[in-house]
C-alpha cells in the first residue's frame, strides 16, 4: 500500500525519503537511473522534489522492492504503464510498415508497367 502523499507542492529529500522508507542516497541513485524522478534544485543545490517525483518514487520503490524487477524491468515497466513502446514493440511496428511500404511499391510497380 502506498502511502499517503502530503498535500504540498514541494518536498524535501528527507521528507521523500521518510514517504518512500528509503535513504537519500537511494533517491540520488534513482534519480541516475530513472528520467522521471527530476527535482529541481535551489540556489544551495538543494533539492525540492514536486508530487509527480514523489509518485514516480513510490511507483518505482513498489516495481523494486515489492515487485521483485531490476533496474532495467522497472524501467520497462513504467515505459509499458506509460504507454511507451519497447525497443521490441517499435522494430515490429517498423517491419509492419517496412511490409507494407513493399505492398505499396509493387501496387505502383504493376500499375505503371499496364
Amino acid at each position: 500500500m502506498k502511502p499517503e502523499i502530503p498535500d504540498k507542492p514541494y518536498f524535501k529529500i528527507g521528507e521523500v525519503a521518510e514517504l518512500a522508507g528509503v535513504e537519500p542516497y537511494v533517491l540520488r541513485y534513482w534519480e541516475t537511473e530513472f528520467r522521471t524522478i527530476r527535482p529541481e534544485k535551489t540556489r544551495s543545490n538543494q533539492r525540492m522534489y514536486r508530487r509527480r517525483d514523489v509518485e514516480a518514487v513510490l511507483s518505482i520503490k513498489h516495481l523494486l522492492y515489492d515487485e521483485g524487477y531490476r533496474i532495467d524491468g522497472a524501467k520497462r515497466r513504467l515505459r509499458e504503464l506509460a504507454g511507451e513502446e519497447s525497443p521490441a514493440q517499435l522494430k515490429e511496428v517498423a517491419a509492419s510498415l517496412r511490409a507494407q511500404l513493399d505492398e505499396l511499391e509493387k501496387i505502383i510497380d504493376e500499375d505503371e508497367r499496364a
